[in-house]
């Protein structure tokens, strides 16, 4: 079995493979001031409660973008699952070129999900992931990861618009019934997912005209990420939710480098 951990600013997502099925998959809180004890502790826990055993793991594969919490699992990992894990950073095998300015500066989850959506699509696609940020990431028809943009994520949106007014509450996510709010929940959910629907209907047709210049074909649109599903649901541009694909490029990573 591979452990996968996928570490973000918000949340730490881990899947269990066992050959190329997902045994097991949970989501926990990032806390930044989490011990290596805390975090061992809990992977112990998590697979006492589904039923793995832990001797059966054969590797670890984690990509993170929170660098205190990288040594921390890692150091987790050691001690705990006595496996030393595949960190996704400069030299490891991905199968994905990254054809940008400063590849040094594109976060691994970025580059993870290129190298799934790579195996997953035949043909230029464009990952579209709803994270603490919202990022949209452009693959080409070979594979290589050539771009894309950075948004804030819902979460953050409404977090700022609560933080930053005197009266406007921080308010559940939910899909409302129209455009036009009746209420001032109402109101803000409406522009924030009606918005954020938008945005993704607007972003994904700009960064598909200019990948039409030079890949020629229609882009595959694949979203992943806790509210994926939700926008999906409102929109026609993204053609498949992935909820594992994270978890999946780091699979397909840890395979690359087993050797």
């Amino acid at each position: 079995m591979l452990l996968a951990i996928d570490i973000g600013n918000t949340n730490v997502t881990l899947g269990v493979f066992e050959g190329e099925e997902v045994r097991s998959d949970w989501r926990l809180r990032s806390s930044r001031h989490s011990s290596k004890d805390e975090v061992g502790m809990s992977l112990m826990g998590l697979f006492q409660y589904a039923g793995l055993k832990v001797a059966d793991l054969r590797g670890v594969c984690l990509a993170s973008v929170v660098p205190p919490l990288t040594g921390t699992y890692v150091q987790a990992c050691l001690q705990y699952l006595r496996i030393t894990p595949l960190v996704v950073e400069t030299g490891v095998k991905t199968g994905v070129k990254v054809q940008v300015t400063e590849p040094r500066s594109v976060g691994a989850d970025r580059i993870v999900n290129a190298c799934a959506v790579k195996a997953l699509v035949n043909g230029p696609a464009i990952v579209v992931d709803f994270g603490t940020a919202t990022t949209f990431d452009a693959v080409d028809r070979h594979g290589n990861y050539i771009g894309g943009a950075i948004a804030p994520g819902l979460e953050v949106a409404v977090d700022s618009l609560s933080g930053r007014t005197a009266k406007l509450p921080r308010v559940e996510l939910v899909v409302p019934p129209r455009a036009i709010g009746k209420s001032t929940i109402e109101a803000i959910r409406s522009g924030v997912l009606f918005g954020y629907v938008s945005l993704v209907e607007g972003m994904i047709a700009r960064i598909s005209a200019e990948m039409a210049e030079e890949e020629g074909g229609e882009c595959t649109v694949v979203a992943t990420g806790g509210l994926a599903p939700t926008i999906a649901g409102l929109t026609s541009v993204i053609h498949r939710v992935e909820p594992n694909l994270t978890l999946e490029g780091l699979r397909l990573i840890w395979n690359l480098n087993r050797a």
